[in-house]
């Protein structure tokens, strides 16, 4: 996933922790900012060391930026979206990260269903 795509800076999160909306599961928390006049929405993620050592953490993010990137299609532009792992996912596949992330979007009205 390309950088313009991500949410790096801290007032950025900060700005989506300030009005937020936030829908979670079992494995991860979501939270939603709606911003007008973006080319793309953008991906903001958060793995704890709760998850595990470093390796298991950057193991988690890749699974969650690929299979954001397999729902790209379905995502609405304008939209900062912080996603946030919650320890479960550590050790999960990745057919079963994309099911649960795809379940909580869709709690957040961001995935509509088929």
């Amino acid at each position: 996933m390309r950088k313009s795509f991500r949410i790096k800076k801290p007032a950025e999160f900060q700005e989506v922790f300030n009005h937020h909306q936030s829908f979670a599961n079992k494995y991860f928390v979501v939270y939603k900012l709606q911003k007008k006049g973006q080319p793309h929405f953008r991906l903001g993620l958060s793995v704890g060391k709760r998850i595990g050592k470093a390796h298991d953490r950057v193991w988690v993010k890749r699974r969650i930026r690929q299979s954001m990137q397999e729902l790209k299609p379905l995502l609405p532009p304008d939209l900062d979206i912080l996603v946030i792992a919650r320890p479960p996912v550590a050790g999960q596949s990745q057919a079963l990260v994309k099911e649960q992330l795809q379940h909580v979007l869709k709690l957040a009205g961001i995935v509509k269903d088929k």
